[in-house]
């Protein structure tokens, strides 16, 4: 393998980012079938050999592990365990992914997408191990730190997501302790204390104590080789005592049990030194005072014959009744159940006892993995008798969910840990998430304190959109109710609808996820961008009516006048940020325009001085009965400073010199623009002239009223109106009639006195 490669020590699959891996089992990866139509599995491992194997060939791991020989180790251990072919095969599959220039389409191709899936999520967990662990420090004991922790969150999720991984990890770190063990190579510290701190916990908590005992056991050995070697040597010391001591009492227990016509398998149970020295530490006595050095292990059919087992047991020996614990009336977190017991012999030693039903050992032996071998099994169920799919499918959900349900145990045994070894975190490891099912058993990611609201639209955001109700485990429950990790949600949706604003205020509670958020504030973005489309639609089509201009297609319309679409053109006018006169240039024939020249030079020509007025009072210097017309942009009125501008056919337009398009018509065609001034009949009092005029101020009752009551005292007619609200501030633009501008100045002035009114100013 390439060099600094370990792969081994970082198999799990992706990371918390989430996939919707299950616990599915592999394909059949293109092994043959049987008559039936299911694939040939004792094929399957054998062909995912003769696939690695090339790859695989004189590739040495940075542990010093032949590549091809820890695959075989991997795929040994996970048949120990009770793993299906398949699940064994993909041990050699992700090992040989690592020299692949296309792994996922190679795998996919030649043994199914739900091989590649598995490699390429276990080779992206990889990597992010491998970069976490050199955080590790060197002390065997101790809390895990921030960084640890962060890490096993991630790996947790991606756990509880597909089961094989599970398996698959903690038979290659298994694989690798075995090596160093077998090899008497110095094992890396970093990674000894990883295997005791965060796998060996692991198998514990999903029940696969044979992986959990050993992984212990060698990691402590890696750690505290004194420790180890002293307590190793004491057991020696006596073996030979001991081994002919528990002989003597299984014989006698054994006939007693046979003689009361009760069927039972007793043995001798394994010594792990680990635990021998986790309970030397935690109740400070000295190795003869630990009572499962000499212990029995007794395997009965049912749960009646475990207690008269017991009954029995105690009968022969002196029962320790502060060392009795009945786990199959109370069983552990993960499942486990047994009776414990702790009897004293004719010579006072202590011996514990163990009893369980067969079932029970297998759980206890292989934990998780009797949901494997069910999974595994298919809808023949353990026993080969058939299974209606929708139990099959419930018994899978169930699996799933316990499963998760010993990870977060896990979480909080090692939050506990930390504070009782005075950690100042308090931060456990799903603080900041929780977990929680669909009833179909499908996990769930969701910030900590998330609603069902946030579970809907972490689903899918149209369910989010159309919820209207939730069942925490069956119970109907406010949609702003704080999940917790482990529940099983349902959402009561309603066939259309949206989401209410009530959602968005942050004290009701509803929503938590950003990410829901956003797509709430994109629902009522939505909303409002197709009411402000309508509205500029709706002006459009009337300008289109008047103009006569029915027949114009909207898309080209939009496109002449530089839009993509006619829904944007709609967008801007109903927002007000296009005005509607451009539309009528584009849509009015341009008329046959006269030689502008000849105004101009008939003004330079001329050189007269004489002023000749119109019938609106405009007087236009060195030009004869020229048509002229007021600006309606400005509406100039005397005795306002105006301007004329030549136009195209109609005449010369009259501006306020301080008009905003006069200004602009000046600076770009500055030859067209023209004298002019107001004549002895403006202002005479004969002429009157149109102006607007706008008033703003506070919004109230009678605003207009009073408004219109000024004009009407000042004696200055209106001829149009218009108002306009937004919140509590309004807007009132009036086209008044006056024949002096000056006159209107004190008009506006007692408008500025009225109660409420904050602004009143000519256009």
């Amino acid at each position: 393998m390439k060099t600094g490669q370990h792969l081994p020590q970082t198999m799990s699959p992706q990371g918390a980012a989430g996939t919707h891996a299950t616990i599915v089992d592999l394909a059949d990866w293109g092994a043959p079938r049987d008559e039936n139509g299911a694939p040939a599995s004792d094929q399957v491992r054998s062909k995912a050999r003769a696939f690695a194997e090339p790859l695989l060939y004189s590739q040495t791991f940075d542990t010093g592990e032949d590549a091809l020989t820890h695959a075989d180790g991997v795929a040994l251990t996970l048949q120990n365990m009770g793993a299906s072919p398949s699940l064994q095969a993909a041990a050699y599959l992700v090992y040989a992914a690592e020299y692949l220039n296309h792994p996922e389409e190679v795998i996919s191709r030649s043994f199914g997408a739900e091989a590649a899936t598995l490699v390429m999520h276990t080779l992206k967990l990889v990597r992010v191990q491998r970069s976490a662990r050199d955080a590790l420090g060197d002390e065997a004991e101790g809390p895990l730190n921030a960084e640890q922790i962060e890490r096993i969150r991630k790996m947790l999720l991606a756990f509880s997501r597909d089961l094989r991984v599970v398996l698959l990890r903690l038979a290659s770190r298994m694989t690798t302790l075995r090596y160093y063990a077998n090899s008497k190579l110095p094992c890396p510290k970093a990674l000894a204390r990883e295997s005791l701190q965060v796998f060996a916990p692991l198998a514990n908590r999903l029940g696969i104590w044979q992986i959990k005992w050993e992984m212990e056991d060698l990691s402590f050995r890696f750690l505290m080789p004194d420790v180890y070697k002293t307590i190793a040597k004491s057991l020696q010391d006596k073996r030979l005592e001991r081994e002919r001591h528990v002989e003597q009492v299984r014989q006698e227990l054994a006939a007693a049990l046979q003689a009361m016509g009760l069927k039972a398998e007793v043995q001798g149970r394994p010594k792990h030194l680990y635990s021998i020295w986790k309970k030397m530490q935690g109740k400070n006595l000295p190795i003869e005072r630990i009572f499962d050095i000499q212990a029995l292990r007794v395997i009965v059919d049912d749960v009646p014959a475990c207690y008269a087992a017991l009954s029995r047991a105690h009968e022969l020996w002196k029962p320790l009744p502060e060392e009795f614990d009945d786990y199959i009336a109370r069983p552990k977190a993960n499942g486990y159940q047994s009776l414990h017991t702790v009897v004293l012999d004719e010579a006072g030693r202590p011996i514990e006892i163990q009893i369980r039903t067969h079932a029970m050992h297998e759980h206890a032996d292989s934990g998780v993995a009797a949901h494997w071998a069910y999974k595994e099994a298919g809808k023949k169920g353990y026993g080969g008798a058939a299974l209606a799919a929708g139990d099959f499918e419930r018994r899978v959900a169930e699996a799933r969910q316990t499963v998760l349900r010993q990870l977060l145990a896990w979480e909080r045994d090692l939050a506990a840990a930390d504070e009782a070894q005075g950690g100042t975190s308090n931060k456990g490891l799903f603080d900041d998430r929780i977990y929680v099912f669909t009833p179909g058993g499908e996990i769930i990611d969701l910030p900590s304190g998330a609603s069902p609201v946030d579970f809907a639209y972490t689903l899918h955001t149209n369910l989010g959109h159309r919820c209207r109700g939730a069942k925490v485990d069956g119970a109907m429950v406010p949609l702003n109710t704080e999940l917790q990790s482990g529940q099983t949600i349902e959402i009561i949706s309603v066939k259309e609808g949206g989401p209410s604003l009530d959602w968005l205020n942050p004290e009701l509670g509803y929503l938590k996820s950003q990410r829901a958020r956003a797509k709430v504030r994109a629902w009522f973005n939505a909303l409002a961008q197709q009411a402000t489309i309508a509205r500029g639609r709706e002006a459009v089509e009337k300008l289109l009516q008047r103009e006569g201009k029915t027949a114009t297609k909207l898309d080209d319309l939009a496109e002449n006048l530089g839009f993509k679409t006619a829904d944007a053109l709609f967008e801007v006018v109903g927002k007000d940020e296009y005005s509607l006169r451009n539309i009528e240039q584009l849509l009015r024939p341009a008329e046959p325009a006269p030689d502008p020249d000849q105004f101009i030079a008939q003004k330079l020509l001329k050189g007269s001085t004489d002023a000749v007025g119109n019938s609106r009072g405009i007087l236009v210097v060195g030009m004869d009965s020229l048509l002229t017309q007021l600006a309606r942009c400005c509406k100039p009125a005397p005795p306002d400073d105006i301007g004329g501008f030549v136009t195209r056919g109609k005449g010369v337009a009259v501006h306020r010199v301080d008009c905003s398009n006069f200004k602009q018509m000046a600076t770009t065609q500055p030859e067209r623009v023209i004298p002019v001034t107001w004549g002895k009949q403006a202002g005479d009092g004969k002429s009157n002239y149109a102006v607007d005029v706008m008033v703003e101020g506070h919004d109230r009752p009678g605003l207009l009223r009073d408004v219109c009551d000024v004009f009407a005292q000042g004696k200055t007619h209106v001829l149009a109106m218009h108002s306009q609200t937004q919140r509590d501030r309004t807007t009132i633009t009036l086209t008044v009639q006056t024949d002096d501008t000056s006159k209107l100045k004190g008009v506006l002035g007692k408008v500025l006195q009225i109660n409420g009114v904050s602004r009143a100013k000519r256009r």
